[in-house]
């Protein structure tokens, strides 16, 4: 499945292109929701459709300077497993 993002906001980089911003959802084209069962149209999100979903990963994407939050919902219904976190938890006693 390829996804595009819905965003709530949106900055331009330094090429004069815009890209998304603030809080990142995943978004099918040619839909007017995103995976999380967002409508695009009443909760004002924007659309970037020559955006990629894996381009606003914090961890990997080359788009997501701006990102503030990538919706959980979406990141399940794309694959991501609830346990791959980016953290490991260290026992604090010996």
């Amino acid at each position: 499945m390829r996804a595009t993002v819905a965003a709530t906001d949106s900055w331009v980089d330094p090429d004069g292109v815009r890209r998304p911003a603030g809080v990142v959802h995943a978004w099918l084209q040619g839909t007017n929701q995103t995976l999380c069962g967002l409508a695009l149209s009443k909760s004002g999100l924007g659309r970037f459709p020559g955006t990629d979903w894996p381009d606003v990963q914090p961890a990997t994407g080359a788009h997501a300077d701006e990102v503030r939050e990538v919706c959980r919902k979406c990141s399940a219904a794309m694959g991501v497993r609830r346990d791959s976190k980016p953290w490991k938890r260290v026992n604090p006693r010996p």
